[in-house]
Order: structure tokens, then C-alpha cells, then sequence
């Protein structure tokens, strides 16, 4: 959408991505269309425990998965989003809603982020064709065996076989 409402503002995307899944894709490519520039932080996240991939494995799948979007460039935090905020010039941070479950702990992140910094959280809901898919089912879902090659970039998959 070119010439769009909020053209000339950074947002921040920031999550722990592992893995980053087609939602994640899908929510990056809303952010391109609506904002000069999206920055894209994979977030160490301590309470996720244990993940699939470390945080250099999931840089590369994130920029490999999003260098179709010329606008988005990619970067790792460990600490608080607000001071990532700032750092990197975002004037928002937009968070995905899968279901009304999501907006509520989105929603206290948001309010805490506001006090902290005076950073607006924006919003997006996901689309129906991805509103089911989280990062941490589909790690459940590779450590069961199950395929989930139609949840993720290609070369996502490609990374999690053998992960199981």
C-alpha cells in the first residue's frame, strides 16, 4: 500500500521468533506496507525457556525469511523493548493478536511500555489462515515429529529437520 496512513515512522517487531513462522512473515509484510521501516528484534526472551535455535541461528532464518521487504532490517536485544525502542528510533512497537487470549497480556506489555517510555504499541491482527500459529506449538509440534512445513518459510523447515 504505498502512500500509506502512517508512511514516514519506524515500528519496532520485536519477539523471540523461534522460529519465525509464516504469521510472524505475514505481520512483517503488513508493517513494510504501513511504515517507512521496520525493525525486526529477536529478543532473547529467559521465561520461553528453551528454544530450537540460538539467537545467531535465528537472525539468519529471520533476515532470509524477510529480505523479500527492503524496508525491514533485523537485530537481536537482551533487555528491555523500550530502551530497543529508543535505541533504534521506533516511534511504535507492533505486536500480532491471534485471539482475544493475546490481547490481554499484549495489552498490560503495551500499558507498561507507555509508562516506561512513552513508546505506543500498535495492534495487528493476524489473518485467519495464520491466527493458530505460534512459535511454541510448532517447537512442540517438531519435537513430537509432526510436519509443519506449511507453517513456515522454506528454508525454516529446512533448518528444523532433525531438530525433533
Amino acid at each position: 500500500m504505498p502512500g500509506g496512513l502512517l508512511k514516514m515512522a519506524c515500528v519496532l517487531y520485536p519477539g523471540s521468533f523461534d522460529p519465525i513462522h509464516n504469521g510472524h512473515v505475514e505481520l512483517a509484510e503488513i508493517a513494510s506496507d504501513l511504515f517507512d521501516e521496520v525493525v525486526v528484534a529477536a529478543l532473547v526472551n529467559p521465561s520461553k525457556g528453551d528454544g530450537l535455535f540460538d539467537l545467531e541461528e535465528r537472525m539468519f532464518l529471520i533476515g532470509e525469511s524477510l529480505k523479500h521487504l527492503p524496508n525491514v532490517r533485523t537485530t537481536k536485544f537482551n533487555g528491555l523493548v523500550v530502551d530497543l525502542a529508543t535505541e533504534v528510533g521506533a516511534d511504535f512497537i507492533i505486536k500480532g493478536l491471534r485471539a482475544v487470549s493475546d490481547f490481554e497480556s499484549e495489552l498490560q506489555m503495551a500499558q507498561m511500555n507507555t509508562a516506561l517510555a512513552g513508546v505506543q504499541t500498535l495492534f495487528l491482527p493476524s489473518a485467519s489462515r495464520s491466527s493458530f500459529l505460534a512459535s511454541r506449538l510448532i517447537r512442540e509440534v517438531i519435537k513430537l515429529g509432526g510436519d509443519v512445513s506449511q507453517m513456515v518459510p522454506e528454508l525454516v523447515q529446512k533448518h528444523l529437520e532433525g531438530k525433533s
